[in-house]
């Protein structure tokens, strides 16, 4: 089985997208990551210097202009890393750069201080400030609003181009798709449109050679007959494309039989063809007629091109779990398909013969879950034995 270039080449394309998201975020996350690391250095230095000032204030005796250039150049200097100076017994002395609310009671305020406290111990290990007089003072710190920040830049800037991507991608699968309908829909109403003319012609010969006494009981222009009337019906399904196919009860058995009753003539007597049920023949499913008939046939032609002419081919009626639903179940003796493939088949222009567009399955799925609001998928395949498609209808 060879996939079209086409979807390899698509999928080709879905890697490289993939691979270049990932080393853009990659870049992104490390670049970020070294920016945090330098700025959380300048945090610690500025930590350290702060620590410093402290020290240097209360160990010497100091006029009072280097007291005002240590105070305001070195202590007030921290505008942004908040911090807490502690006694040994860790009770809060001063605090910086923290939003604490001011209209509130002392213990409510002391409560959020050693709370600051706890959290700060979870960052980063408390500054021991040493004086002479043989006690200590501790410094409690924590990262910045900016570096707290930074720290979670890029994830949040991967998650917006995640979301974005997502977007452009969705938004690009439906233009294509719609434009896919577009296609799909000019081409089926070309083909009904081009049919039409020698089918009149073809119904008008039929007329005059089933009225004409030199062919009486003549068995040829009885499936003259029968081919006209086909090709009526393949021309209305064409017609169907596009336009809102109205969905009738149908006793689905009956509608069944009828399709296979026109292949079982039309294909190899080395073929096998049987239609079994679970349910009684009045049960019906909402369908339209001859859009269901083309997805049996175009399953069961494939069958017949899958097992070369010679095997067995069941259609099978059953319960699909839900109480509103039955399952058209089509297994064949063919070739199978490998779990790899089960999903290309459906692609349009996906073939394994040498002739052929590959468009059998991909009109029967969109028949099934545009117009009947069903499913159409590949149940079961075992390669050199067989599969089984389920087609799932409402009742």
């Amino acid at each position: 089985m060879i996939p079209t270039k086409i979807y390899s080449k698509k999928s080709r394309l879905k890697l490289l997208i993939i691979i270049v998201a990932l080393v853009i975020g990659g870049a992104t996350v490390v670049y970020t990551n070294l920016l945090v690391a330098k700025l959380s250095e300048r945090e610690q230095q500025l930590i350290d210097l702060y620590a410093k000032g402290l020290r240097y204030m209360g160990n010497a005796e100091i006029d009072s202009d280097n007291l005002v250039f240590v105070q305001e150049e070195i202590i007030d200097a921290n505008r942004s890393v908040p911090v807490i100076l502690t006694d040994e017994q860790e009770n809060v002395l001063a605090y910086k750069n923290l939003t604490i609310p001011e209209k509130i009671s002392e213990k409510r305020k002391k409560a959020l201080l050693q709370r600051e406290v706890a959290k700060m111990k979870t960052q980063h290990k408390p500054i021991v400030v040493a004086y002479q007089d043989d006690f200590r003072n501790y410094i409690f710190y924590k990262d910045s609003e900016l570096l707290t920040q930074l720290r979670y830049y890029p994830y949040v800037q991967l998650t917006v181009i995640a979301c974005l991507s997502l977007i452009a991608y969705y938004a690009f699968s439906y233009s294509r798709k719609a434009e896919q309908n577009r296609v799909w829909v000019g081409l089926a109403k070309e083909t009904a449109h081009q049919l039409g003319t020698p089918l009149s012609s073809l119904m008008a010969w039929y007329e005059y050679l089933k009225a004409s006494p030199r062919f009486e009981n003549e068995p040829i222009v009885e499936e003259l007959g029968k081919d006209v009337k086909r090709l009526e019906i393949i021309t209305e399904r064409f017609s169907n494309i596009g336009s809102v196919p109205v969905l009738k009860d149908e006793p689905i058995l009956r509608v069944v039989e009828n399709a296979i009753g026109y292949l079982r003539n039309r294909v190899s007597n080395k073929v096998s063809i049987v239609v079994e049920s679970d349910f009684p023949p009045e049960t019906t499913a909402k369908v339209n007629v001859p859009l269901f008939e083309w997805v049996i046939e175009n399953i069961c032609k494939n069958a017949v091109d899958a097992m070369e002419g010679k095997g067995s081919i069941t259609l099978r009626l059953v319960r699909a779990g839900a109480k509103d639903a039955l399952a058209l179940d089509i297994q064949d003796t063919g070739k199978g398909i490998p779990k790899t493939k089960q999903e290309e088949v459906f692609l349009p222009g996906y073939t394994t013969k040498k002739r052929g567009w590959g468009l059998g399955l991909a009109l029967a799925r969109r028949i099934i879950e545009n117009y009947h609001q069903g499913r159409l998928f590949v149940k079961s395949s075992e390669v050199g034995k067989g599969t089984t498609f389920r087609l799932i209808l409402n009742r």
